[in-house]
């Protein structure tokens, strides 16, 4: 993806999860702030940040904490919008590039906005053979998956994992199962923020072992 300039005034959702590149996010939406932010960016083509919580909740409540977020988050671009009720939209997006703060405002109507630079996508590498074993353990899961899908007859099941799929990048193995893993929020964020593809997928290689996936 081409590095894109300077972004003034992106909205912000802050959310209790972490966004990765080429990751999915289905959204239900019903928060006044959240309804007019996700209308506009629908209308006009354009991308919101996600940014992952690390203070406060992702619906806002009389007397609840202030919302602090992480400094790292990603582009989020809707690729499908229903509304199938007043106030209500339900949404799914795709995560592009990552950006870095340079600057946040809460707007008085409660949404957050914030000026951001880009951070450089993934350089696309081939997985060494001693990681190789990350890779083909993904592509068991999602044949898994999508078998199971065939079996059960119903096109409707979404699988948590979208095309095209590349089974031999690291980044984007790495990312993958930094999404599949059970994780706290605070390591997903470390790992989205890594500049190294490689380091991001010799961490999961580690925590796959440890939880038995891979040996």
């Amino acid at each position: 993806m081409t590095t894109q300039p300077l972004l003034r005034s992106l909205p912000l959702f802050p959310l209790g999860t972490v966004l990765f590149p080429d990751g999915l996010l289905p959204l239900r939406i019903f928060e006044v702030r959240y309804l007019d932010m996700i209308g506009r960016c629908h209308r006009n083509g354009a991308p919101f940040g996600v940014v992952s919580l690390t203070q406060g909740s992702e619906v806002r409540r009389a007397g609840a904490e202030a919302e602090t977020f992480a400094e790292v988050g990603t582009l989020a671009a809707i690729r499908e919008f229903d509304a199938p009720q007043a106030g209500l939209l339900q949404i799914e997006c795709v995560g592009t590039q990552r950006f870095r703060l340079r600057s946040s405002e809460l707007q008085k109507n409660g949404l957050w906005t914030a000026e951001v630079e880009p951070v450089a996508d993934d350089l696309p590498l081939a997985l060494p053979d001693d990681l190789k074993h990350t890779g083909d353990a993904l592509r068991r899961l999602v044949d898994t998956l999508e078998e199971r899908r065939r079996m059960e007859g119903d096109a409707s099941v979404r699988l948590p994992i979208g095309q095209p799929h590349r089974f031999e990048d690291c980044g984007w193995v790495a990312n993958r199962w930094c999404e599949l893993l059970p994780m706290k929020s605070e390591l997903k964020q470390r790992l989205m923020a890594l500049d190294s593809p490689l380091m991001r997928l010799e961490l999961v290689s580690d925590l796959l072992v440890r939880a038995g996936i891979t040996n």
